[in-house]
């Protein structure tokens, strides 16, 4: 008797255990969070900046199968930045864009608590006077990534149940110009995600 209740007790963790991870999954949820945002400059020292907080909001879908997932993403972003240039001049610059990541991970845990870890690719879709939310919301949905800011990142992931906390850096590949400088656009981001449904 007790043998068939250690057998039942295994059959379960395993039933469990592959459908965390082998069987093919999809979730869809909100996020949203901070950053903690620096600007690096590519050339002389020019200028040095310290970290402000900023804060990022949007949705996010994740495919899985066999231990591994693909998880999209498109969020607003706000980068903040303090400024302080060599001749002593301080100054405050912010970002707005729409950020939609490209992420590439492995996951294992079961009985709905996890871990992640992952990495990809980010295009960033500035928002200013020369382009609208809307039209950064176009040229996402449309594949346009001509012209637009690119970073890599990095992160761990916990899952409990239906909650999804993030930890993740991002490193900026595209220079932007910042004043007499070019600069690229690094930072640290916290998320809490929440899933709205799950197949």
């Amino acid at each position: 008797m007790k043998r068939f209740f250690t057998c039942i007790a295994l059959l379960a963790i395993s039933v469990s255990f592959a459908s965390a991870q082998i069987l093919p999954t999809f979730q869809f949820g909100l996020k949203g969070g901070v950053n903690l945002s620096s600007l690096q400059s590519t050339a002389s020292s020019t200028f040095s900046s310290s970290n402000q907080a900023g804060y990022l909001a949007g949705i996010w879908a994740r495919f899985g199968a066999v231990g591994f997932n693909f998880q999209p993403e498109m969020y607003l972003t706000s980068k903040d930045v303090d400024v302080t240039t060599q001749d002593g001049g301080e100054t405050s610059a912010k970002f707005t864009s729409l950020d939609v990541p490209l992420l590439i991970g492995g996951k294992i845990g079961a009985f709905g608590i996890g871990g992640r870890f992952y990495t990809g690719p980010l295009i960033s879709f500035a928002i200013d006077k020369n382009q609208s939310f809307g039209g950064a919301v176009d040229k996402a949905v449309d594949l346009d990534y001509q012209d637009q800011n690119f970073a890599w990142q990095f992160g761990l992931g916990l899952d409990i149940k239906k909650i999804s906390i993030d930890l993740r850096y991002e490193a900026g590949i595209t220079k932007q110009s910042y004043g007499p400088d070019q600069t690229r656009v690094n930072l640290f981001n916290l998320t809490l995600a929440y899933s709205l449904f799950k197949l």
